[in-house]
């Protein structure tokens, strides 16, 4: 499966934005998905995923009730809204895919495909 993240921007505090992951291949709905965000100088880090029904959904504890992630099989999207944006959300925000699992939605080695990123610059 292929994977490309869009929506980013440059928005300024408190404002919202919607990142979008698109795939490509076959069998989409046997894959659970994540978004990551790496800041500058700083490690990549888990922040939301869906299960592969979709009928789970996982959260960084930095990013509840401000971020929510969402996944429309028939156009084969992932999306995460984000509201609330605060200056410590600058990152490139990335989306990963891999093959349906149970457990570890947060490890991103588990994951074996990913986005190519998409910006996010919040500004205060």
């Amino acid at each position: 499966v292929q994977l490309q993240a869009s929506g980013g921007g440059s928005v300024q505090a408190g404002g919202s934005l919607r990142l979008s992951c698109a795939a490509s291949g076959r069998a989409f709905n046997s894959y659970n998905v994540g978004w990551f965000r790496q800041a500058p100088g700083k490690e990549r880090e888990f922040v939301a995923a869906t299960t592969w029904s979709g009928g789970s959904t996982y959260y960084a504890d930095s990013v509840k009730g401000r971020f929510t992630i969402s996944r429309d099989d028939a156009t084969k999207t992932v999306d995460l809204k984000i509201d609330n944006l605060k200056p410590d959300d600058t990152a490139v925000y990335y989306c990963a895919a891999r093959v349906r699992q149970l457990r570890n939605y947060d490890l991103g080695r588990t994951y074996k495909y990913w986005g190519q990123g998409t910006l996010v610059t919040v500004s205060s």
